[in-house]
């Protein structure tokens, strides 16, 4: 555990410290679009801060520079093969850090837009998301490996996450006309 406050304290601390930001901002985004006329004010207001926020500190651990080279791996499956040859903790650390990258957004995408609404759509917007991240990784050179399995795991995490909240998500209203 000092280990984890160790490296990451800071993230906590500035995540824990952001939830009431984001509470306000989320308040202030809804008043703004109920202002300009939008069909679904909180509910989209809401989404977009809990997606930003929920996404952002992991971003944050993702971009952080290591003292190790950067490398690339563009054969699936094997980073993970290699990973789960290790450690139970490092497995669950590894995949589960990877499924909870793009969670809030495969959760909340949904429910946003009917637009995206649909397992396919959010799988597409997760993995072009982390392909930017893994390439920014490699690009930035910070220590860190940038990998295809990567891709796959945190694609899968925000699909695991839009399934369960399939319940809310956004439809088409009537008039043919989808929230923005």
């Amino acid at each position: 555990m000092q280990q984890v406050w160790r490296l990451w304290g800071n993230v906590i601390v500035a995540s824990v410290l952001a939830v009431p930001l984001a509470v306000l901002a989320a308040r202030l985004l809804a008043r703004r679009r109920a202002r300009d006329g939008h069909p679904f004010p909180a509910r989209t207001a809401a989404a977009d801060v809990a997606m930003a926020v929920g996404t952002a500190p992991w971003i944050w651990m993702i971009l952080t520079p290591t003292t190790a080279g950067s490398t690339i791996s563009l054969v699936p499956f094997r980073d993970l093969i290699i990973l789960f040859q290790g450690p139970a903790v490092t497995v669950f650390v590894q995949v589960g850090g990877n499924l909870l990258v793009f969670a809030a957004l495969g959760a909340l995408l949904p429910v946003r837009s009917a637009r995206l609404a649909s397992l396919t759509a959010v799988a597409g917007v997760a993995a072009g998301a982390s392909c930017v991240v893994e390439l920014l990784q490699y690009g930035l050179h910070l220590g860190r490996v940038s990998s295809v399995d990567d891709v796959m795991v945190n694609a899968a995490g925000a699909v695991l996450a839009a399934a369960v909240t399939r319940r809310w998500w956004a439809r088409p209203i009537a008039a043919g006309i989808v929230p923005r």
